[in-house]
């Protein structure tokens, strides 16, 4: 890209092989418009919206990212406004005969000397924050939850000053389920996992009803959760059993809605006591575990937001730390450029799993990946999954991939890992909060104010016209890629900077300035009875 003033017709094309460029400037551009190219508009195209920058014939291949998103349905003259109309969207690559841990790039050099202010878990996983965490097994308990929660905050957490919040993990499960049928292990160890993220310290408090299917004991069985006791701390760890934390609101004991909510206030402050002696300790940057996510996407997140956050994933690698990208639909059309990064062909196996067992779950509800782009997507300038794919997987940046995991599974390695998800935002982070983030960064074209209680949620805006209209909103305006004004380079050595600044404490995210809190949405393939 070339910087010109900002009142000049811009393009944006994305490799010289491409046939197609977007349009760069706010509100579009008028047909009639001439290009420092010369290429002149024969439409008005809309900002994010490509041009055709020679004559595409009938049939012809459409370029963007150097890789085919179409085929003309009809002649389309250079200068033309090429959307998802005039388009024919290519099959999906077949899952056989792909590239398999092909490529070697050199090392980067270690990224040493990086650090944040974390809070130590008995586990050895750090946390971002110190929150009392309120596990609930099934969605019936959810408003009792709440009412308490509220009153925790209103009468209790001013006592405890080290505690950032309490949080209630309600969720839509428990009951009505079949239970045992095989996919139902998708959200009972997405639940399980949550309750054990890092930014929970390891307390572990439940509220069950006492009728539902997901028991207290079949969510966490013993042996799941580490005993927080420093006098043992031979005994600590993930096989360690520690004793269930459970106020069932069925109990006999309990007489009247009041004395529900003593039980929970009284088990929550146990809790509170032992959060509140924690206290920041500098540990390095390796300790990260960041989940990358999109949403609102549009034609700019391929260009600005995806690729700083692509540099910072590489920057987060050579620190040590662990980063996650999914979004299982937003990578399909790109599992050859995946399988081939993979460490060994055992993890390319294993994203080649993940793409055909999803591939199949969508075939039951007869669709396919074309299902998941929306009307924001196609009005940014987004004509279909294949041109979204290809923004969206830049996120990940270059490492090689050194693991997979299956939906609700939680990791164990440190690197890039590829976390199967559906691309559903709330789903998405759900499954990744499962996963054990302990920081989220989601970049946005058309704009979201999505957030979680659990984690802190960076926001990256790709444009700058997003960035200004919600300043209050958005972290980083990866926008100015677009403008001339920064690098791909500047703007993720940004992003690094002020992710170890949210993770220490010494800085807040938008999202968690106005408390802006998406709920939980476990993904449950298993039947409803």
């Amino acid at each position: 890209m070339t910087a010109l003033p900002s009142s000049q017709p811009r393009y944006i094309l994305m490799h010289e092989a491409d046939n197609v460029a977007i349009v760069v400037n706010d509100g579009g551009l008028p047909a009639g418009t001439v290009f420092a190219s010369g290429l002149t508009l024969r439409d008005k195209v809309p900002q994010g919206h490509k041009v055709a920058l020679v004559d595409l014939p009938q049939g012809s291949t459409v370029r963007r990212y150097n890789v085919p998103i179409g085929y003309a349905l009809k002649d389309i003259p250079a200068g033309s406004w090429v959307h998802e109309r005039l388009l024919d969207m290519p099959a999906a690559r077949g899952l056989d005969n792909l590239p398999i841990a092909t490529v070697r790039p050199e090392p980067l050099p270690p990224l040493e000397g990086y650090t944040f202010e974390g809070y130590r878990n008995a586990d050895g996983s750090v946390g971002s924050r110190n929150i009392l965490a309120i596990t609930t097994t099934v969605q019936c308990v959810a408003g009792v939850v709440e009412f308490a929660v509220k009153r925790i905050k209103d009468e209790l957490l001013p006592r405890f000053p080290n505690v950032d919040d309490v949080v209630g993990l309600e969720h839509s499960y428990g009951c009505g389920v079949a239970i045992d049928a095989p996919d139902a292990i998708i959200p009972i160890r997405t639940l399980r996992n949550i309750t054990l993220n890092p930014n929970f310290g390891g307390e572990v408090m439940v509220v069950s009803l006492g009728c539902e299917k997901l028991q207290p004991e079949r969510l966490l069985p013993p042996g799941t959760i580490p005993i927080v006791d420093e006098r043992n701390v031979a005994d600590v760890g993930v096989t360690a059993e520690a004793p269930l934390d459970v106020v069932c609101l069925q109990s006999e004991h309990h007489v009247g809605f009041m004395s529900m909510i003593d039980s929970i206030m009284s088990a929550a402050e146990l809790h509170l006591e032992r959060l509140d002696a924690r206290r920041r300790e500098t540990v390095p940057a390796s300790e990260l575990v960041v989940g990358v996510q999109c949403g609102g996407s549009d034609a700019f997140s391929g260009v600005t937001a995806n690729p700083a956050v692509g540099f910072c994933t590489d920057l987060l690698v050579r620190a040590g730390a662990t980063v996650m990208f999914s979004e299982t639909t937003e990578v399909r059309d790109g599992i050859d450029q995946l399988t081939s990064r993979a460490t060994t062909p055992e993890v390319a196996q294993a994203m080649i799993r993940e793409m055909a067992w999803y591939d199949a779950y969508l075939e039951k509800g007869r669709v396919d990946r074309s299902a998941n782009t929306t009307p924001g997507n196609k009005k940014g300038g987004l004509s279909n999954i294949v041109e979204k794919a290809m923004g969206s997987i830049v996120k990940s940046g270059s490492a090689p991939i050194s693991g997979v995991l299956s939906p609700g599974e939680k990791v164990r390695q440190k690197g890039l890992i590829y976390a199967a998800t559906p691309a559903s935002d709330f789903i998405c982070g759900t499954l990744q909060l499962a996963a054990g983030i302990n920081l989220h960064v989601f970049t946005t074209g058309r704009g979201t104010p999505y957030g979680l209680a659990e984690v802190p949620v960076i926001k990256v805006a790709t444009r700058t016209d997003l960035a200004r209209r919600w300043h209050d909103l958005m972290d980083i305006n990866a926008g100015r890629i677009a403008d001339g004004d920064a690098t791909i380079e500047d703007v993720g050595r940004e992003l690094f900077q002020f992710m170890l600044d949210v993770a220490s404490g010494r800085k807040k995210t938008w999202a968690e300035h106005w408390k802006l809190h998406n709920a939980l949405v476990l993904f449950n393939p298993a039947p409803v009875t």
